[in-house]
């Protein structure tokens, strides 16, 4: 997720200071997109991996886990220590980084070393995530803010509906090497598209991990922490091992096509998200986390019927796609204009530790009580979920944006 969130004056784009650089944004988008598709791109060629590594699926369900590690150990110190930093050198050092890491694990045929190389990925992403959707919103002026900030972040849906479900057939119709090797030329790509389109601004020397913890005395900040971090490992402990359950159900063939349904249905979730959060944070919060329950409940009760699967996959998409939207912008309202940084930080490391969890949780799941325990996990994490968001009325999921 995101941090660095600026409310203080910035330069834009001079050229056109009423309009969205949209190119430039898109090349943010597309940095969303490598890095959202290089933490989940192993939940699609989950067997094949873990097959060429040596390793059970469990184990190579780690490779999601370690890569959320190194973000969220990292977020909060390197954010704090790369402050300064101009914007565009720390974009295109973190996406550089990604190029290496994703290029050692398509060659690797070692499981530590292709779990350091996810490491160093997740590092990456710690300092990506907490750069992007400041970037977005500096490049923007004030009445266009929010939407540049969708547009940037329209890189995740694009990852889950197209990224991880084509990963997923270049990983059967050729190898999930290729597969890692397509991501490196795309972010060799990137990195010649930022250079050419993309903004530089200065960095904030005043920003700090003591600022940062200080937000959450915050009124609001804690309970959007709160469901980002339940939400975010609900959703994981399913998603790291979808393929491995729906290989359990009989439905391993149509992994791919599975993802692309889920995909479409957060695609057009974040079309919602985004054409509503202005008036309906809460509302969407609350119905998000009602689709992703029922979801749950249906792959628990119903898993052998296919038609009910992708029924149950729609709701999840349609549950989840706006949920990165709707948090963040949660995040940022309760932080306000003294705490907003701070609790945007928090957020990413809070939603790391969950993909982290995640992956733990379901390996454990996995192991002791088979795939059939994912849904019921998912559909028992929604109840703290919706108690929380209900309870924070005033602060943190309030019924009226005061932003």
């Amino acid at each position: 997720m995101t941090s660095d969130t600026t409310r203080l004056a910035e330069p834009r784009v001079r050229s056109a200071p009423d309009r969205l650089p949209i190119s430039a944004l898109l090349a943010l988008a597309t940095a969303v997109f490598i890095t959202s598709l290089t933490e989940t791109l192993p939940a699609g060629v989950l067997p094949a991996m873990s097959a060429d590594l040596g390793v059970s699926e469990s184990a190579a369900g780690q490779t999601v886990t370690v890569y959320a590690l190194g973000t969220a150990l990292t977020a909060i110190p390197l954010t704090a220590a790369t402050a300064a930093w101009r914007r565009k050198q720390l974009l295109l050092t973190s996406m550089a980084t990604f190029a290496v890491a994703n290029t050692v694990t398509a060659v690797s045929a070692s499981y530590p070393l292709t779990m350091a190389a996810r490491f160093l990925a997740g590092v990456a992403a710690g300092v990506a995530w907490a750069l992007l959707a400041g970037y977005a919103r500096r490049m923007a002026p004030p009445h266009l803010q929010g939407k540049a900030i969708a547009i940037a972040m329209a890189g995740i849906p694009v990852a889950l509906s197209l990224g991880v479900p084509a990963g997923t057939f270049i990983g059967k119709a050729f190898s999930w090497q290729i597969a890692f090797w397509t991501m490196t030329v795309l972010t060799v790509l990137l990195l010649g598209w930022i250079l050419a389109v993309v903004p530089d601004y200065p960095g904030r020397r005043e920003a700090g991990k003591a600022r940062m913890l200080s937000a959450l005395s915050v009124p609001g900040v804690l309970p959007v922490l709160v469901v980002t971090l339940v939400f975010v490992l609900a959703h994981t402990i399913l998603y790291t091992y979808v393929a491995t359950f729906l290989d359990h159900i009989g439905m391993g063939r149509s992994t791919d096509l599975v993802l692309l349904v889920f995909g479409g249905a957060s695609l057009l979730s974040i079309w919602i998200v985004g054409a509503l959060i202005n008036r309906r944070l809460r509302t969407l919060t609350v119905v998000s986390t009602l689709l992703v329950g029922a979801a749950g409940a249906l792959l628990a009760v119903w898993a052998d019927s296919p038609p009910l699967v992708y029924a149950a996959v729609t709701l999840w998409g349609l549950g989840w796609g706006g949920v990165p939207t709707l948090l963040q912008t949660a995040a940022g309202d309760a932080g306000g204009e003294s705490a907003a940084d701070a609790a945007q930080a928090m957020l990413v490391t809070l939603w790391n530790l969950a993909m982290a969890g995640g992956g733990v949780v379901g390996g454990v799941l996995l192991g002791a009580l088979g795939t059939a325990s994912f849904p019921w996990s998912v559909l028992l994490l929604m109840v703290p979920v919706l108690l929380v968001v209900l309870a924070a009325r005033v602060h943190g999921f309030p019924a009226k944006r005061t932003t």
